[in-house]
């Protein structure tokens, strides 16, 4: 039976496996789930918004760090509420419906076949889909932030204070457990989501992607409430946040009561609250301060960082993904990172380090986190070289008042042509390598008596197909795509030269009947080979192999002179309207590990360095000031892409890189005039004092300088628990 005991925890009898309560367990599970339901669903909702919801690159971008913005807002709600009233169980199931049913709903509003009433695989009401995916979303975002903060707290809650060893290991499995869901999830939904699926067409399954998540978040609910009975559930103690926040509020508060210059000056602003608060309290509060103060700058860095899921994927989008024995998906890339975590990890701690501490460098914490700001700014402008070269490779499509024209010679011989200004000549079954471009109507001369007037859409691309109509060639008009081929897909279609129908499978897909003189409809199709059935009316067939590569578009051209037989195939032209992305995806490998170096160098030692200046009992707030600083530099990714108007993406990317490093010069001069401090050295200190003596200043003997920091200890098991929390 449970019963309380002088803590305030609810215990439970819990079987004991090689010394561990068997309730971590349900807990190590649920965070697998969980943290594979997040990242799973995370890594394919830029390509979501933008192929789905039809979405451009910037507002799908908004979308997406309004997103992660508000997930790592909502963990300081869910902690005051989890401390405050609820505790951390109940808070955890709570929330954990509510994540739930926001994957599920999300997964519903990617079902195309809902509203597709014409069956053409285009969603006919896209307002539903947009109202179902941002009411997803919010819940989502309540949900996993709301939990954030408990889980681990929840775990740590299950031991007692004589198994910090177990306890140590418990958040070691944990955060393997967060690795491996967030990982694996990260690899397995671009798969899900690059299958196709439907009821009436064929789509790439977002339903699946985000229906495989939505059931893993379940899985973890139903784990979690499985082991209700076990856990030793800590009764609800008030939330330090808020106590803080009250003080800092009645000093500001009581400072502009007493502005007036009657008033004796204080040492510093905070003693303004000695008239409600602690003195105790008052300095713990100075010290956090102090540290929120260095966190002004750092929400940079997260503006950087968490463009991998959005720029960064969409980057990916225009590059080829064929490592020869896989293909990877644009939204795969994202596995870099935290393959690169495992690795460099240990590399830095265990060699880069010591390295460094052997040459007698003084490498403090804070010059840590400056160079991983440095080398997120060096990560980006990685990623302009690279949209440099891709911006090379890309096709120059018709601005809205021009247009461009490609011509194709359907005559057995070789044909002069003046189209406008331009005269060039082609030969038979040929068409000229690049796009014309025009401005206005021009004129077509085929030779003598043939001269006709063209007159193409602004803003569109076109085949002008010549043919031979009696004694004189005739120009017919064909219009091409004005975009890349989305999802690296290949956009193809035939032009038959032949005086009879045709008609042309590939896979299941069927380009219809082709009629003589006539282009086929666009099939789009997927990297790899593609194998073409062609058949006549008569029954003879003709295969034909095409490998094709990734964001192309081609003509494959039937001249008149085709026949069919075993070497039908090589009869058959190509023309090459678009090109297939020509720069390949390895090339993003250098950003990644650039910003993964950073992540190391700066993350890790950012929260080591933070909690060791931080009094004991105030970790949570540090989490809570930290967390902020991730969602504040997502607000900032939004605000850039809706308020820059620069054209091209490689000059974004050199923005972000150079407001980085003007914010990284900041953060290097602020840190240079820190001071080190030791928390527990001060609050020893006012413990000693007598209560009318603990406002005096903590300046001078409370220092630490910079050269001779301490390695800090504390023997209580809640601060160890609270560090590895936050590490986490």
């Amino acid at each position: 039976m449970a019963g309380k005991d002088e803590k305030g925890k609810s215990k439970s009898k819990s079987a004991l496996v090689c010394g561990y309560p068997i309730s971590i367990f349900f807990i190590v599970v649920n965070e697998f789930c969980e943290r594979f339901s997040y990242y799973g669903m995370r890594a394919v909702l830029v390509l979501y918004f933008k192929y789905f919801l039809r979405w451009d690159d910037d507002l799908a971008t908004t979308i997406y760090h309004t997103f992660v913005a508000l997930c790592y807002l909502t963990p300081i709600l869910g902690a005051i509420v989890a401390d405050s009233w609820l505790g951390k169980f109940k808070t955890i199931v709570y929330l954990s419906i509510v994540y739930a049913l926001g994957q599920v709903v999300l997964a519903v509003s990617a079902i195309h076949d809902i509203t597709d009433t014409d069956h053409d695989g285009t969603p006919d009401n896209m307002t539903f889909h947009v109202a179902l995916s941002v009411v997803g979303l919010l819940l989502i975002a309540l949900g996993t932030g709301g939990i954030k903060p408990c889980v681990a707290a929840f775990g740590g809650d299950q031991f007692e204070d004589h198994q910090e060893k177990q306890r140590s290991t418990f958040f070691s499995i944990f955060y393997l457990s967060i690795n491996a869901g967030s990982l694996l999830s990260t690899v397995i939904t671009p798969i899900l989501r690059a299958q196709e699926c439907g009821i009436h067409s064929q789509q790439k399954c977002y339903p699946l992607a985000f229906g495989v998540p939505a059931a893993l978040m379940v899985v973890a609910l139903i784990v979690f409430i499985v082991g209700s009975g076990m856990y030793n559930k800590t009764a609800p103690q008030g939330n330090i946040m808020v106590k803080v926040c009250n003080c800092i509020g009645f000093a500001i508060a009581n400072r502009f009561r007493h502005r007036h210059s009657t008033y004796p000056k204080r040492a510093h602003w905070m003693d303004w609250a000695e008239e409600k608060y602690d003195k105790l309290l008052i300095a713990q509060v100075k010290m956090v301060v102090k540290v929120l103060f260095l966190y002004i700058p750092l929400p940079m860095f997260w503006a950087l960082f968490d463009q991998q899921g959005s720029r960064w994927t969409l980057q990916a989008t225009t590059m080829n993904g064929d490592f020869g024995v896989l293909v990877i998906q644009p939204d795969q890339m994202q596995t870099v990172n935290p393959i690169l975590i495992l690795v460099l990890v240990p590399i830095v701690d265990s060699v880069v380090y010591p390295l460094i501490s052997k040459c007698k460098l003084n490498f403090t914490p804070l010059k840590r986190m400056t160079v991983g700001m440095f080398l997120a700014a060096l990560a980006f402008v990685a990623a302009g070289l690279v949209q440099i070269q891709i911006d090379q490779s890309l096709p120059t499509f018709p601005s809205g008042t021009e247009s461009q024209v490609k011509f194709l010679n359907m005559l057995d011989k070789p044909l002069d042509i003046k189209a406008g200004p331009q005269s060039f000549k082609l030969d038979a079954f040929t068409a000229n390598n690049d796009y014309l471009t025009f401005e206005n109507s021009f004129s077509l001369e085929l030779g003598p008596g043939a001269i006709y007037p063209i007159t193409p859409s602004d803003g569109s691309r076109s085949t002008v197909v010549i043919l031979q109509d009696g004694p004189l060639p005739r120009p017919v008009v064909f219009d091409d795509i004005t975009a890349k081929p989305e999802q690296g897909a290949n956009a193809i279609r035939f032009f038959n030269g032949l005086g009879c129908t045709l008609n042309i499978t590939v896979g299941n897909l069927d380009f219809k009947g082709v009629s003589a003189s006539d282009m086929s409809k666009y099939l789009t199709l997927p990297h790899g080979n593609a194998e073409f059935l062609i058949k006549n009316n008569t029954g003879e067939e003709c295969v034909y192999n095409e490998q094709l590569g990734f964001g192309s578009s081609y003509v494959l051209i039937i001249p008149p002179t085709f026949t069919f037989g075993p070497n039908c195939g090589q009869e058959i032209r190509q023309v090459i309207d678009i090109r297939p992305n020509s720069v390949h995806m390895a090339w993003q490998i250098p950003q990644y590990f650039l910003i993964t170096a950073g992540e190391v160098v700066f993350s890790v030692t950012g929260l080591e360095f933070s909690y060791s200046q931080a009094p004991s009992n105030m970790k949570s707030v540090l989490q809570a000031g930290w967390l902020l600083t991730v969602a504040v530099g997502n607000i900032i990714v939004l605000i850039v892409a809706e308020a820059a108007t620069l054209e091209d993406q490689w000059a974004e990317y050199i923005l972000f890189a150079s407001l980085l490093v003007v914010v990284c010069i900041t953060f290097a001069i602020m840190a240079h005039f820190y001071t080190y401090t030791d928390p527990s050295k001060i609050e020893a200190q006012f413990r000693r004092m007598d209560p009318e003596d603990k406002w005096k200043n903590m300046d001078g003997k409370d220092s630490v300088e910079r050269g001779k920091e301490e390695k800090y200890s504390d023997s209580s098991s809640d601060e160890e628990e609270d560090i590895t929390q936050t590490k986490l």
